[in-house]
């Protein structure tokens, strides 16, 4: 039967994060490395839209809190928070110029002035995040379990854990260094997740800095944290398709 809302069936079966994930990961092309469909943002809410003055949190589902206590729509989030993320948590949500999702099982450590972030530190989890460029002198450091990462502005995605970090430069321009030894780096430059990257704790016999595909994060969760704090991805961003 015919609805006046074609995704009505399809919002009342998503409660599941995950689930509704992989569906919109279909929808956009993700998979198949095509640009996203203009539509498909319908699933995360009035996702065209700037958030008002006042408020951090665009959406969040499951168990998520920040600095210990459980969040909610009307939570403030600023420098020198802690936002975690339960197994059955997410949250997207933006401090000052810089907008993050932060997907099950996570904690991100912010730090800064008020609503100005000058660090970040992602020891275990999931971040999709795109920040306002910075002048020279201003440059943030996104720091992982096993890798530094030197930001001015561009979209990122990170996937932290114990021996390897994964890190997308999804558009912009980003200096990777591992932590284990400084002298390993890479000065990354893309247009389109041209080249996402493994850094890895130990070494082994292709490097610590290695090549990756391109994992876990769509553009259209790229489009949704630009708009909630005002801007656009970059002119051109998702025409062409990419390397899986």
């Amino acid at each position: 039967m015919l609805t006046d809302d074609p995704f009505a069936e399809f919002r009342a079966g998503l409660e599941d994060p995950e689930k509704r994930r992989r569906l919109l990961q279909l929808l956009t092309g993700s998979a198949l490395g095509l640009a996203p469909w203009s539509g498909a943002s319908a699933f995360w809410g009035s996702s065209s839209e700037k958030l008002p003055d006042g408020k951090s949190i665009h959406s969040l589902e499951g168990e998520v809190s920040v600095n210990g206590s459980r969040a909610d729509e009307n939570t403030r989030i600023r420098a020198g928070d802690t936002v975690r993320t339960g197994a059955d948590g997410e949250i997207v949500f933006a401090v000052g110029a810089d907008a993050y999702l932060l997907r099950p099982g996570s904690e991100l450590q912010i730090s800064g002035s008020d609503f100005f972030v000058d660090s970040l530190r992602i020891l275990t989890g999931r971040l999709l995040s795109v920040f306002a460029r910075r002048k020279p002198d201003q440059q943030l450091s996104l720091r992982a379990a096993t890798a530094t990462i030197g930001i001015r502005g561009t979209g990122v995605y990170v996937e932290s854990e114990t021996d390897q970090t994964y890190v997308c430069t999804c558009y912009g321009k980003v200096a990777l260094v591992s932590n284990a030894n400084p002298d390993d780096r890479e000065l990354i430059t893309s247009k389109n997740h041209d080249q996402p990257r493994y850094i890895r704790r130990d070494p082994g016999d292709g490097g610590r800095i290695r090549e990756a595909p391109v994992i876990n994060h769509n553009n259209a969760e790229l489009k949704l944290l630009e708009a909630i704090v005002g801007r656009d991805v970059p002119a051109g961003f998702g025409k062409q398709s990419y390397k899986k």
